[in-house]
């Protein structure tokens, strides 16, 4: 692992209450959970414990309230090993959350309130300009206002370091700013909302699909989605990652397109499985390797965090994903991040 394997998340920081329950109540139905948990959460956060985790050196740029929801990220996050001087508390609006159910087929729903998160402004990025440029990779998310995700994007292009968007949600970001990703990280929904999609036989298919589909033919043939992401290159975005849940992912740059396929598992809990997917692939990519062999690893730390309950705590370590992706370890700069073993 490159001592220069620094990754610098800017992005949401929430508070997660979650319901277990064994089916998804119908419009107007009120049910009953069996199991009910307060966690960390936040597509941000996510990353960055999945990229702490995985070997890199992590900056979390974040902002949270004055409140006991805050209380507890910090702690968590401090547990965890996650440097949090690049978290700001705000006294004006509450610490972001997600509202999440969770059925026993595995399967969400979650609903986010940006609370504090929407203070990350544009400002924000600029007063940080000094941590983007010592960055290997920058990340981001889609659930921050346009104009940070798109003021982050132009700093990180101007110091030189790699921009990585996960476009989840969607959000309306400019031309220029999909460009300069890379990768684009969407799955089969988003990559559809930017432009991104498989022959028009496949995509009809894929939209007609139940949830129980072939893990196979998710999204259509996994190959169809490798052509789809290879047409996007230099058109969308510098490289494209398309993640096709249970099917694995695939991806794309200018030098070929590659597919990761995923291990068939017993999904316990999806919640917070694609951003461990793209916390990991950040930190393979900020420590050098290839998109090709990053993806394979992402995949692998996305099939282990779904056999688990929650989010951050499902997040394996890295000897445990490389092991996965049947990858070789590099040597370590120093010692290795709490939680990596």
């Amino acid at each position: 692992m490159a001592a220069s394997a620094r990754v610098v998340v800017v992005g949401s920081l929430n508070v997660d209450s979650t319901s277990y329950v064994e089916t998804f109540p119908a419009p107007g139905e009120t049910i009953l959970s069996h199991a009910f948990q307060v966690a960390l959460g936040g597509k941000g956060s996510n990353q960055a414990v999945a990229a702490h985790v995985a070997g890199a050196s992590v900056d979390l740029v974040a902002r949270i309230g004055a409140d006991a929801a805050g209380d507890f990220a910090l702690a968590t996050l401090e547990r965890l090993g996650v440097p949090t001087n690049a978290i700001d508390r705000e006294t004006d609006a509450p610490t972001g959350v997600a509202q999440i159910t969770v059925a026993d087929s595995g399967e969400n729903t979650i609903i986010v309130t940006g609370g504090a998160n929407l203070a990350l402004t544009p400002a924000v990025v600029d007063a940080e300009r000094d941590r983007v440029a010592a960055a290997s990779v920058v990340l981001t998310q889609g659930e921050l206002p346009v104009a940070t995700i798109e003021r982050l994007a132009g700093v990180a292009d101007e110091a030189g370091a790699r921009f990585v968007l996960n476009l989840a949600p969607p959000a309306p970001v400019s031309g220029a700013t999909l460009r300069s990703a890379d990768p684009l990280v969407v799955n089969e929904h988003e990559a559809r909302a930017v432009g991104i999609a498989p022959a028009a036989d496949a995509a009809a298919a894929a939209d007609a699909a139940d949830d129980t589909r072939d893990p196979d033919a998710a999204g259509g043939p996994i190959d169809a989605w490798r052509a789809a992401a290879a047409s996007a290159v230099g058109r969308v975005a510098r490289s494209v990652v398309v993640t096709l849940g249970p099917a694995g992912a695939v991806a794309a740059a200018s030098d070929g397109s590659w597919v990761a396929a995923a291990p068939r598992v017993d999904a316990v809990d999806t919640t917070g499985a694609g951003d461990g997917f793209t916390g990991a692939l950040a930190a393979m990519l900020a420590e050098g390797r290839s998109l090709d062999e990053a993806v394979r690893v992402a995949v692998a730390a996305g099939a282990l965090a779904v056999q688990a309950r929650g989010t951050v705590d499902s997040y394996a370590g890295r000897a445990a994903v490389l092991r996965a992706a049947g990858l070789a370890d590099a040597p370590p700069a120093g010692d290795a991040p709490e939680g990596s073993a």
